[in-house]
Protein backbone atom coordinates (compact mmCIF):
# COMPACT_ATOMS: atom_id res chain seq x y z
CA UNK A 1 0.00 0.00 0.00
CA UNK A 2 0.94 3.96 -0.59
CA UNK A 3 1.91 6.18 1.74
CA UNK A 4 -0.59 8.83 0.20
CA UNK A 5 -2.51 10.45 3.55
CA UNK A 6 -1.08 13.45 4.91
CA UNK A 7 -2.27 14.67 8.41
CA UNK A 8 -4.35 17.39 6.80
CA UNK A 9 -6.50 14.55 5.61
CA UNK A 10 -5.86 12.31 8.73
CA UNK A 11 -7.48 15.20 10.97
CA UNK A 12 -10.71 15.42 8.86
CA UNK A 13 -10.68 11.81 8.78
CA UNK A 14 -10.96 10.84 12.33
CA UNK A 15 -13.63 14.13 12.42
CA UNK A 16 -15.73 12.56 9.86
CA UNK A 17 -15.60 9.22 11.09
CA UNK A 18 -17.30 10.76 14.34
CA UNK A 19 -19.40 13.37 13.24
CA UNK A 20 -22.55 11.78 11.32
CA UNK A 21 -25.48 11.88 10.94
CA UNK A 22 -26.61 11.15 14.87
CA UNK A 23 -25.27 14.83 15.52
CA UNK A 24 -27.78 16.70 12.74
CA UNK A 25 -30.68 14.45 12.95
CA UNK A 26 -30.74 12.22 16.41
CA UNK A 27 -29.78 15.02 18.74
CA UNK A 28 -33.22 15.81 19.80
CA UNK A 29 -33.63 11.83 20.68
CA UNK A 30 -30.66 11.55 22.78
CA UNK A 31 -32.03 14.87 24.68
CA UNK A 32 -35.08 13.19 25.58
CA UNK A 33 -33.28 10.46 27.95
CA UNK A 34 -31.96 12.89 30.23
CA UNK A 35 -32.52 16.74 29.16
CA UNK A 36 -29.60 19.69 29.64
CA UNK A 37 -27.52 16.63 31.17
CA UNK A 38 -27.23 15.08 28.00
CA UNK A 39 -24.02 17.80 27.99
CA UNK A 40 -22.20 16.23 30.93
CA UNK A 41 -22.91 12.88 29.32
CA UNK A 42 -21.02 13.85 25.94
CA UNK A 43 -17.68 15.66 28.33
CA UNK A 44 -17.37 11.91 29.98
CA UNK A 45 -17.47 9.78 27.09
CA UNK A 46 -15.29 12.34 25.51
CA UNK A 47 -13.11 12.25 28.07
CA UNK A 48 -13.03 8.01 28.30
CA UNK A 49 -12.73 7.76 24.53
CA UNK A 50 -9.48 10.10 24.50
CA UNK A 51 -7.81 7.74 26.92
CA UNK A 52 -8.74 4.58 24.21
CA UNK A 53 -7.15 7.49 21.47
CA UNK A 54 -4.31 7.42 24.26
CA UNK A 55 -3.76 4.08 24.22
CA UNK A 56 -4.02 3.35 20.10
CA UNK A 57 -1.71 6.21 20.02
CA UNK A 58 1.19 4.81 21.61
CA UNK A 59 1.21 1.51 20.39
CA UNK A 60 0.64 3.05 16.75
CA UNK A 61 3.92 5.40 17.32
CA UNK A 62 5.64 2.33 17.49
CA UNK A 63 3.91 -0.15 15.46
CA UNK A 64 1.73 2.28 12.46
CA UNK A 65 0.77 -0.83 10.43
CA UNK A 66 -2.55 -1.25 8.73
CA UNK A 67 -5.45 -2.48 10.53
CA UNK A 68 -3.74 -1.88 13.61
CA UNK A 69 -5.97 -2.17 16.54
CA UNK A 70 -7.05 -5.94 14.86
CA UNK A 71 -3.68 -6.92 14.66
CA UNK A 72 -2.66 -5.65 18.25
CA UNK A 73 -5.31 -7.62 19.36
CA UNK A 74 -3.87 -10.73 17.68
CA UNK A 75 -0.45 -10.33 18.99
CA UNK A 76 -1.32 -9.35 22.50
CA UNK A 77 -3.91 -10.59 23.53
CA UNK A 78 -4.89 -14.29 21.45
CA UNK A 79 -5.97 -14.82 17.87
CA UNK A 80 -9.38 -14.90 17.95
CA UNK A 81 -9.54 -11.53 19.41
CA UNK A 82 -7.87 -9.88 16.20
CA UNK A 83 -10.40 -12.19 14.14
CA UNK A 84 -13.33 -10.70 16.06
CA UNK A 85 -11.81 -7.48 15.83
CA UNK A 86 -11.63 -7.42 12.00
CA UNK A 87 -15.10 -8.86 11.75
CA UNK A 88 -16.75 -6.83 14.17
CA UNK A 89 -15.32 -3.51 12.02
CA UNK A 90 -16.29 -4.83 9.10
CA UNK A 91 -19.96 -5.90 9.82
CA UNK A 92 -20.13 -2.06 11.89
CA UNK A 93 -19.42 -0.14 8.57
CA UNK A 94 -21.19 -2.58 6.49
CA UNK A 95 -24.45 -1.94 8.45
CA UNK A 96 -23.64 1.39 9.00
CA UNK A 97 -23.03 2.31 5.48
CA UNK A 98 -26.58 0.26 4.80
CA UNK A 99 -28.31 2.48 7.09
CA UNK A 100 -27.09 5.94 5.72
CA UNK A 101 -27.92 4.66 1.86
CA UNK A 102 -31.60 3.73 3.10
CA UNK A 103 -31.62 7.12 4.54
CA UNK A 104 -30.01 8.36 1.58
CA UNK A 105 -33.14 7.75 -0.45
CA UNK A 106 -35.57 9.90 2.61
CA UNK A 107 -32.86 12.98 2.00
CA UNK A 108 -33.14 13.09 -1.71
CA UNK A 109 -37.10 12.91 -1.70
CA UNK A 110 -37.30 15.85 0.50
CA UNK A 111 -36.10 17.77 -2.58
CA UNK A 112 -37.92 15.24 -5.41
CA UNK A 113 -40.98 13.95 -3.80
CA UNK A 114 -41.48 11.21 -6.21
CA UNK A 115 -37.92 9.89 -7.00
CA UNK A 116 -37.53 6.13 -6.42
CA UNK A 117 -36.19 5.73 -3.02
CA UNK A 118 -33.43 3.75 -4.18
CA UNK A 119 -32.09 5.34 -6.73
CA UNK A 120 -29.49 7.63 -5.02
CA UNK A 121 -28.47 4.83 -3.12
CA UNK A 122 -27.59 3.09 -5.30
CA UNK A 123 -26.02 5.97 -7.39
CA UNK A 124 -23.90 6.90 -3.95
CA UNK A 125 -22.23 3.68 -3.33
CA UNK A 126 -21.41 3.01 -7.50
CA UNK A 127 -19.56 6.74 -6.40
CA UNK A 128 -18.15 5.89 -3.36
CA UNK A 129 -17.17 2.78 -4.69
CA UNK A 130 -15.40 4.03 -7.70
CA UNK A 131 -13.67 6.74 -5.72
CA UNK A 132 -12.04 4.44 -3.13
CA UNK A 133 -10.79 2.15 -5.91
CA UNK A 134 -8.96 5.28 -8.11
CA UNK A 135 -6.52 5.72 -4.80
CA UNK A 136 -6.13 5.92 -1.37
CA UNK A 137 -5.38 9.83 -1.98
CA UNK A 138 -8.70 10.14 -2.91
CA UNK A 139 -10.71 8.75 -0.50
CA UNK A 140 -8.71 11.42 1.69
CA UNK A 141 -9.48 14.22 -0.62
CA UNK A 142 -13.26 13.21 -0.30
CA UNK A 143 -13.60 12.91 2.98
CA UNK A 144 -11.81 15.87 3.97
CA UNK A 145 -14.45 17.47 2.05
CA UNK A 146 -17.29 15.76 3.04
CA UNK A 147 -15.64 16.21 6.93
CA UNK A 148 -15.07 19.97 5.91
CA UNK A 149 -19.05 21.31 4.82
CA UNK A 150 -19.94 19.35 8.33
CA UNK A 151 -17.44 21.23 10.71
CA UNK A 152 -17.75 24.56 9.01
CA UNK A 153 -22.40 24.16 9.43
CA UNK A 154 -21.53 23.34 13.29
CA UNK A 155 -18.96 26.08 13.62
CA UNK A 156 -22.03 28.23 12.62
CA UNK A 157 -24.72 27.07 14.11
CA UNK A 158 -22.58 27.61 17.24
CA UNK A 159 -21.34 30.95 16.37
CA UNK A 160 -25.22 31.94 15.40
CA UNK A 161 -26.78 30.35 18.44
CA UNK A 162 -24.59 32.13 20.98
CA UNK A 163 -25.46 34.96 19.49
CA UNK A 164 -29.40 34.16 20.17
CA UNK A 165 -28.50 32.80 23.51
CA UNK A 166 -26.12 36.14 24.60
CA UNK A 167 -27.34 38.94 22.25
CA UNK A 168 -30.72 37.90 21.26
CA UNK A 169 -30.13 37.84 17.76
CA UNK A 170 -33.33 36.58 16.01
CA UNK A 171 -34.95 37.33 19.13
CA UNK A 172 -35.73 40.97 18.78
CA UNK A 173 -32.41 41.40 20.70
CA UNK A 174 -33.49 39.96 23.70
CA UNK A 175 -31.33 36.92 24.97
CA UNK A 176 -32.60 33.96 25.14
CA UNK A 177 -29.78 33.37 28.23
CA UNK A 178 -29.48 29.61 29.46
CA UNK A 179 -32.31 29.11 31.97
CA UNK A 180 -33.60 26.12 29.75
CA UNK A 181 -30.38 24.21 31.15
CA UNK A 182 -32.50 24.41 34.75
CA UNK A 183 -36.03 25.24 33.83
CA UNK A 184 -37.69 22.46 32.73
CA UNK A 185 -37.28 20.00 35.59
CA UNK A 186 -33.85 20.47 36.38
CA UNK A 187 -30.39 19.84 34.89
CA UNK A 188 -31.44 15.91 35.35
CA UNK A 189 -34.74 15.39 34.51
CA UNK A 190 -35.04 11.84 33.91
CA UNK A 191 -32.69 11.03 37.34
CA UNK A 192 -29.62 9.28 37.64
CA UNK A 193 -30.99 5.84 35.50
CA UNK A 194 -32.19 8.41 32.46
CA UNK A 195 -29.09 9.15 32.64
CA UNK A 196 -26.97 6.58 32.49
CA UNK A 197 -29.40 4.92 30.07
CA UNK A 198 -28.34 8.46 27.55
CA UNK A 199 -24.78 7.60 28.45
CA UNK A 200 -25.07 4.48 26.09
CA UNK A 201 -26.84 6.07 23.66
CA UNK A 202 -23.81 9.09 23.28
CA UNK A 203 -21.34 6.87 23.91
CA UNK A 204 -21.62 5.11 20.70
CA UNK A 205 -22.49 8.43 18.76
CA UNK A 206 -18.49 8.29 19.24
CA UNK A 207 -18.22 5.34 17.23
CA UNK A 208 -15.90 5.87 14.13
CA UNK A 209 -12.86 7.42 16.07
CA UNK A 210 -11.10 4.63 15.96
CA UNK A 211 -11.06 4.95 12.50
CA UNK A 212 -7.35 7.11 12.30
CA UNK A 213 -5.81 3.88 13.74
CA UNK A 214 -6.83 1.89 10.59
CA UNK A 215 -5.23 4.40 8.14
CA UNK A 216 -1.56 4.49 9.69
CA UNK A 217 -0.45 1.75 7.27
CA UNK A 218 -1.41 4.70 4.55
CA UNK A 219 -0.20 7.69 6.29
CA UNK A 220 3.00 10.14 5.57
CA UNK A 221 5.36 10.07 8.08
CA UNK A 222 3.22 8.13 10.54
CA UNK A 223 4.76 9.19 13.96
CA UNK A 224 4.41 12.69 13.90
CA UNK A 225 1.12 12.34 11.64
CA UNK A 226 -0.67 10.17 14.04
CA UNK A 227 0.52 11.91 17.35
CA UNK A 228 -0.45 15.38 15.83
CA UNK A 229 -4.07 14.28 14.67
CA UNK A 230 -4.97 12.10 17.88
CA UNK A 231 -3.94 15.03 19.99
CA UNK A 232 -6.36 17.50 18.00
CA UNK A 233 -8.76 15.74 16.98
CA UNK A 234 -10.31 14.82 20.85
CA UNK A 235 -10.79 18.37 21.80
CA UNK A 236 -12.03 19.29 18.27
CA UNK A 237 -14.92 16.78 18.46
CA UNK A 238 -15.61 17.65 22.30
CA UNK A 239 -16.03 21.40 21.15
CA UNK A 240 -18.37 20.10 17.97
CA UNK A 241 -20.38 18.18 19.80
CA UNK A 242 -20.54 20.02 23.65
CA UNK A 243 -20.99 23.32 21.99
CA UNK A 244 -23.58 21.76 19.66
CA UNK A 245 -25.82 20.48 22.32
CA UNK A 246 -25.19 23.34 24.44
CA UNK A 247 -26.67 25.72 22.24
CA UNK A 248 -29.43 23.30 21.61
CA UNK A 249 -30.64 22.54 25.27
CA UNK A 250 -30.28 26.55 26.06
CA UNK A 251 -32.27 27.70 23.20
CA UNK A 252 -34.78 25.48 23.09
CA UNK A 253 -36.60 23.67 26.02
CA UNK A 254 -35.49 20.30 25.97
CA UNK A 255 -39.14 18.88 26.17
CA UNK A 256 -40.49 20.68 23.04
CA UNK A 257 -37.49 19.40 21.04
CA UNK A 258 -39.90 16.57 19.38
CA UNK A 259 -42.11 18.92 17.96
CA UNK A 260 -39.54 20.99 16.44
CA UNK A 261 -37.86 18.38 14.12
CA UNK A 262 -34.18 19.09 13.22
CA UNK A 263 -33.04 21.27 16.00
CA UNK A 264 -30.29 22.82 13.41
CA UNK A 265 -32.61 23.54 11.04
CA UNK A 266 -34.62 25.51 13.57
CA UNK A 267 -31.50 27.14 14.92
CA UNK A 268 -30.71 29.02 10.83
CA UNK A 269 -34.20 29.70 10.76
CA UNK A 270 -34.46 31.52 13.87
CA UNK A 271 -31.65 33.93 12.92
CA UNK A 272 -33.54 34.49 9.23
CA UNK A 273 -31.68 32.20 7.29
CA UNK A 274 -33.97 31.13 4.98
CA UNK A 275 -33.93 27.91 2.93
CA UNK A 276 -32.75 26.41 6.05
CA UNK A 277 -34.49 23.06 5.80
CA UNK A 278 -32.30 22.61 2.43
CA UNK A 279 -28.87 23.76 3.89
CA UNK A 280 -29.14 21.36 6.65
CA UNK A 281 -30.76 18.61 3.98
CA UNK A 282 -27.53 18.95 1.91
CA UNK A 283 -25.55 18.46 4.87
CA UNK A 284 -26.87 15.70 6.42
CA UNK A 285 -26.59 13.67 2.67
CA UNK A 286 -22.57 14.63 2.92
CA UNK A 287 -22.91 13.46 6.48
CA UNK A 288 -24.29 10.16 4.93
CA UNK A 289 -21.72 9.89 1.95
CA UNK A 290 -18.66 10.70 4.71
CA UNK A 291 -20.28 7.73 7.09
CA UNK A 292 -20.12 5.43 3.77
CA UNK A 293 -16.83 6.48 2.29
CA UNK A 294 -15.30 5.80 5.91
CA UNK A 295 -16.97 2.72 5.93
CA UNK A 296 -15.87 1.04 2.37
CA UNK A 297 -12.35 1.97 3.26
CA UNK A 298 -12.25 0.94 7.08
CA UNK A 299 -13.94 -2.31 6.57
CA UNK A 300 -11.57 -2.73 3.04
CA UNK A 301 -8.82 -2.40 5.08
CA UNK A 302 -9.93 -5.23 7.69
CA UNK A 303 -10.19 -7.38 5.11
CA UNK A 304 -7.07 -7.12 3.62
CA UNK A 305 -5.41 -8.20 7.21
CA UNK A 306 -7.86 -11.35 7.28
CA UNK A 307 -6.26 -12.27 4.45
CA UNK A 308 -2.90 -11.22 5.33
CA UNK A 309 -3.18 -13.70 8.19
CA UNK A 310 -5.11 -16.47 5.75
CA UNK A 311 -8.25 -15.96 7.87
CA UNK A 312 -9.95 -15.17 4.50
CA UNK A 313 -8.81 -16.08 0.66
CA UNK A 314 -5.23 -14.87 -0.57
CA UNK A 315 -7.07 -12.59 -3.63
CA UNK A 316 -8.15 -9.73 -1.17
CA UNK A 317 -4.65 -9.12 -0.57
CA UNK A 318 -4.67 -8.23 -4.30
CA UNK A 319 -3.92 -4.47 -4.71
CA UNK A 320 -4.28 -2.30 -7.88
CA UNK A 321 -1.76 -0.40 -9.22
CA UNK A 322 -3.20 2.74 -7.18
CA UNK A 323 -2.21 0.41 -3.98
CA UNK A 324 -5.66 -0.59 -3.33
CA UNK A 325 -7.22 -3.70 -1.83
CA UNK A 326 -9.34 -4.36 -5.12
CA UNK A 327 -11.42 -7.23 -4.11
CA UNK A 328 -11.85 -5.73 -0.81
CA UNK A 329 -13.23 -2.45 -1.78
CA UNK A 330 -15.41 -4.14 -4.20
CA UNK A 331 -16.92 -6.49 -1.55
CA UNK A 332 -17.23 -3.96 0.91
CA UNK A 333 -19.20 -1.73 -1.60
CA UNK A 334 -21.68 -4.70 -2.24
CA UNK A 335 -22.41 -5.11 1.59
CA UNK A 336 -22.80 -1.81 1.88
CA UNK A 337 -25.24 -1.55 -1.40
CA UNK A 338 -27.73 -4.36 0.11
CA UNK A 339 -28.85 -1.29 1.94
CA UNK A 340 -30.11 -0.51 -1.29
CA UNK A 341 -32.44 -3.84 -1.76
CA UNK A 342 -33.26 -3.41 2.20
CA UNK A 343 -35.14 -0.07 0.75
CA UNK A 344 -36.82 -2.02 -2.09
CA UNK A 345 -37.94 -5.01 -0.08
CA UNK A 346 -38.38 -3.71 3.64
CA UNK A 347 -41.33 -1.37 3.15
CA UNK A 348 -43.25 -3.97 2.22
CA UNK A 349 -42.56 -5.03 6.05
CA UNK A 350 -42.28 -1.96 8.24
CA UNK A 351 -43.93 1.33 7.24
CA UNK A 352 -42.52 3.73 8.79
CA UNK A 353 -38.62 4.26 7.17
CA UNK A 354 -36.73 5.61 10.06
CA UNK A 355 -37.85 2.58 11.90
CA UNK A 356 -35.67 0.54 9.68
CA UNK A 357 -32.89 2.92 9.42
CA UNK A 358 -32.82 2.61 13.36
CA UNK A 359 -33.54 -1.34 13.36
CA UNK A 360 -30.50 -1.43 10.72
CA UNK A 361 -27.90 1.00 12.48
CA UNK A 362 -28.45 0.28 15.99
CA UNK A 363 -27.25 -3.38 15.31
CA UNK A 364 -23.73 -2.15 14.68
CA UNK A 365 -23.21 -0.83 18.46
CA UNK A 366 -21.90 -3.80 20.42
CA UNK A 367 -19.25 -4.47 17.32
CA UNK A 368 -18.64 -0.82 17.30
CA UNK A 369 -17.52 -1.03 20.97
CA UNK A 370 -15.17 -4.33 20.51
CA UNK A 371 -11.77 -2.37 18.71
CA UNK A 372 -12.23 -0.08 21.88
CA UNK A 373 -11.67 -2.66 24.52
CA UNK A 374 -9.33 -4.47 22.40
CA UNK A 375 -7.21 -1.54 22.35
CA UNK A 376 -7.56 -0.79 26.18
CA UNK A 377 -7.01 -4.27 26.75
CA UNK A 378 -3.70 -4.62 23.95
CA UNK A 379 -1.92 -1.86 25.30
CA UNK A 380 -1.48 -3.07 28.81
CA UNK A 381 0.34 -6.34 27.20
CA UNK A 382 2.25 -3.96 24.70
CA UNK A 383 3.72 -1.70 27.31
CA UNK A 384 5.00 -4.94 29.38
CA UNK A 385 6.48 -6.50 26.12
CA UNK A 386 7.87 -2.70 25.06
CA UNK A 387 9.52 -2.00 27.76
CA UNK A 388 12.81 -0.34 26.31
CA UNK A 389 10.93 1.99 23.76
CA UNK A 390 8.45 3.07 26.73
CA UNK A 391 11.63 4.84 28.70
CA UNK A 392 11.62 7.54 26.16
CA UNK A 393 8.12 7.09 24.64
CA UNK A 394 7.21 10.68 23.94
CA UNK A 395 2.94 9.23 23.67
CA UNK A 396 2.42 7.29 26.09
CA UNK A 397 -1.20 6.87 27.59
CA UNK A 398 -1.63 9.08 30.83
CA UNK A 399 -2.29 6.98 33.87
CA UNK A 400 -2.07 3.25 32.39
CA UNK A 401 -2.78 0.75 33.36
CA UNK A 402 -5.23 1.96 36.22
CA UNK A 403 -6.92 4.12 33.20
CA UNK A 404 -7.52 1.82 31.28
CA UNK A 405 -9.32 -0.58 33.71
CA UNK A 406 -11.34 2.36 34.77
CA UNK A 407 -12.44 2.69 30.98
CA UNK A 408 -12.96 -0.62 30.63
CA UNK A 409 -15.59 -0.69 33.47
CA UNK A 410 -17.00 2.55 32.26
CA UNK A 411 -17.66 0.62 28.41
CA UNK A 412 -19.49 -2.46 31.00
CA UNK A 413 -21.33 -0.20 32.63
CA UNK A 414 -23.15 1.40 29.67
CA UNK A 415 -23.79 -1.99 27.70
CA UNK A 416 -25.24 -3.27 30.57
CA UNK A 417 -27.62 -0.26 30.82
CA UNK A 418 -28.06 -0.51 27.54
CA UNK A 419 -29.22 -4.16 28.02
CA UNK A 420 -31.29 -3.28 31.16
CA UNK A 421 -33.17 -0.32 28.44
CA UNK A 422 -35.59 -1.91 26.20
CA UNK A 423 -34.97 0.21 23.45
CA UNK A 424 -31.64 -0.56 23.34
CA UNK A 425 -31.54 -4.32 24.60
CA UNK A 426 -32.58 -6.01 20.67
CA UNK A 427 -29.46 -4.06 19.33
CA UNK A 428 -27.01 -5.63 21.87
CA UNK A 429 -28.75 -8.92 21.34
CA UNK A 430 -27.94 -8.48 17.69
CA UNK A 431 -24.20 -7.82 18.47
CA UNK A 432 -24.10 -10.58 20.87
CA UNK A 433 -25.30 -12.81 18.47
CA UNK A 434 -23.03 -11.76 15.95
CA UNK A 435 -19.75 -12.06 18.41
CA UNK A 436 -21.06 -15.24 19.30
CA UNK A 437 -20.98 -16.88 15.66
CA UNK A 438 -17.57 -14.98 14.48
CA UNK A 439 -16.09 -16.75 17.86
CA UNK A 440 -17.46 -20.24 17.20
CA UNK A 441 -16.25 -19.81 13.14
CA UNK A 442 -12.62 -18.81 14.27
CA UNK A 443 -12.63 -21.88 16.37
CA UNK A 444 -14.10 -24.10 14.32
CA UNK A 445 -11.28 -23.37 10.90
CA UNK A 446 -8.51 -21.52 12.36
CA UNK A 447 -7.99 -22.68 16.03
CA UNK A 448 -8.15 -26.55 14.93
CA UNK A 449 -5.67 -26.37 12.44
CA UNK A 450 -2.73 -24.88 14.97
CA UNK A 451 -3.83 -27.97 16.94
Amino acid sequence: MQRKLNARQMQMIALGGTIGVGLFMGSSSTIRWTGPSVLLAYIISGFFLYMIMRALGEMLYIEPTTGSFAKFATDYIHPVFGFLTAWSNIFQYVVVGMSEMIAMGGYFQFWWPHLLVWVPGLISVIFLCLANLASVKMFGELEFWFALIKVVTIILMIILGLGVIFIGIGNHGHPVGISNLWAHGGFFTHGIKGFIYALAIVLASYQGIELIGVTAGEAEDPQHTLVRAIRSTIGRILIFYVGAIFVIVSIYPWDQLSQLGSPFVQTFTKVGITGAASLINFVVITAALSGSNSGIYSASRMSFTLAHQKQLSNKWTKLNRHGVPFYSVIAISCGIALGVVANVVLPLFYKNASDIFVMIYSSSVLPGMVPWVVILISEIRFRREHAAEMVNHPFKMPLSPIMNYITLLYLFITLAFMFINPTTRVSIMVGVVFLAVMTGIYFHKFNRKKG
